[in-house]
C-alpha cells in the first residue's frame, strides 16, 4: 500500500494473495497520514494479504473470549458490566472496567490456543523473515498464546514487561470481605507481559537479514543503551481517554517506544490486526512510519477515525 496524506474515508479493494470466493470485494477504510484503518475481520484480511509485506506487529487482542462478543460489549457500553468487572468507586473516582480473565474454564483456555494458532498460521506468511510480533497479555493467558505462536512457527523471544499498576487482582474473597479482611484472592497486578515473537530469519546471520529485509533485531534506545525488556508505563492519561474511550487503551508514551523498538532500521509497515481504537496506528503516525489496522467492531472503527489524528499529537514532555 502506498502512503496517503491527509484524511479520507473510502472503500478498500484488497490485493489478494490467492483467488478465493470468500474474499471480501469491498471493505470500509479510513486513511490519515501514513495510516490505513480497515473495517474487517482480520482472519479474512490476513488470508488475502501479500507475502513478506509486514515488518512488525503490535497488538492487544480480544483473545476470542466472551468479553468481546457483541452482547457483552453492549453491556459494557451501557455500564451494566456483564462479565466485565466494574471496580467500585474509590475516593470519589469511578474505576474503569476490566475483563474477568480469572473466570476462564478449561474450554476457554483451549479456545485461546486454537484461536491464536489459527491466527498465527495466517500471519506467518505475510510478515517478513525476522519480523517481531508483540502481543499484549497477562500472566494468566500469555503462556497459552506462547504455545500457539510456537506451534505456528514463530520463535519466542521472551516478554516485554510493561510496568503498570492496575486494579486487576488484589480483591478480598467475594461475598466474605469482612470475614477475611486480611486475604487477597490473587496478587494485585503491577505489570503486564507483552509476549515477543519472531519469524525465523532466512539468512545465515542477523546482519544479512537486516540488510535484506530490515528486520530481525530491535532498535536500541540509544548508542549506549540496548532495547530493554522492561518499559515503565502508567495507565493511559485522561486526555488520551477523552479522545479514545476504549476499555483497553494503552498510553502513547508506551506504544511509541514499543513501535520504535520493533523497527530496527526505522522504517517498514506495522500491522495491528486487532486495532481497537487504533492507538497503535496513532503511535505509528507520531513516529512517521506506515501502519495498517484491522478492526471488526464498527463502533471501535468509528472511534479510531477520531483517535488516530487526536492521539498522534506530540506528547507532553512529562509523558516522554
Amino acid at each position: 500500500m502506498g502512503r496517503a496524506k491527509g484524511t479520507s474515508s473510502e472503500t478498500y479493494h484488497p490485493e489478494p494473495m490467492k483467488a478465493s470466493a470468500e474474499a471480501p470485494s469491498e471493505l470500509a477504510v479510513f486513511r490519515h497520514g501514513h495510516q490505513t484503518l480497515v473495517l474487517a475481520d482480520c482472519f479474512e484480511w490476513l488470508a488475502h494479504a501479500g507475502p513478506n509485506s509486514i515488518s512488525a506487529v503490535v497488538t492487544d487482542p480480544p483473545y476470542g473470549l466472551i468479553e468481546y462478543q457483541p452482547d457483552q460489549q453492549r453491556k459494557l457500553r451501557a455500564g451494566r458490566g456483564g462479565v466485565w468487572r466494574i471496580p467500585p468507586s474509590f475516593d470519589g473516582a469511578n474505576r474503569r472496567p476490566l475483563p474477568r480473565f480469572t473466570i476462564l474454564t478449561k474450554t476457554d483456555r483451549e479456545g485461546i490456543v486454537i484461536f491464536f494458532e489459527r491466527w498465527a498460521r495466517l500471519l506467518h506468511p505475510i510478515v517478513r523473515p525476522g519480523a517481531h510480533v508483540a502481543i499484549a497479555g497477562n500472566p494468566l493467558v500469555s503462556p497459552l498464546v506462547a504455545s500457539a505462536m510456537e506451534r505456528a512457527g514463530f520463535e519466542r523471544r521472551g516478554e516485554i514487561v510493561r510496568l503498570v499498576r492496575t486494579f486487576r487482582g488484589g480483591d478480598r474473597p467475594k461475598g466474605a470481605e469482612e470475614e477475611f479482611p486480611e486475604i487477597s484472592s490473587m496478587p494485585r497486578a503491577c505489570w503486564e507481559p507483552w509476549g515477543l515473537y519472531r519469524k525465523p530469519i532466512e539468512t545465515k546471520t542477523l546482519a544479512e537479514n537486516l540488510r535484506k529485509w530490515g528486520t530481525g533485531g530491535l532498535r536500541r534506545v540509544s548508542e549506549d543503551t540496548p532495547f530493554l525488556d522492561v518499559i515503565e508505563s502508567g495507565t493511559a492519561p485522561d486526555v488520551e481517554r477523552e479522545i479514545a474511550p476504549h476499555p483497553s487503551l494503552k498510553p502513547q508514551a508506551f506504544l511509541r517506544k514499543l513501535v520504535r523498538g520493533l523497527l530496527p532500521r526505522g522504517d517498514g509497515i506495522v500491522l495491528d490486526p486487532f486495532a481497537g481504537c487504533a492507538s497503535t496506528l496513532a503511535a505509528c503516525e507520531a513516529l512517521g512510519v506506515e501502519g495498517i489496522g484491522l478492526e471488526i467492531d464498527p463502533t471501535y472503527y468509528e472511534l479510531g477515525r477520531t483517535a488516530i489524528p487526536g492521539l498522534s499529537a506530540p506528547l507532553p514532555l512529562r509523558s516522554i
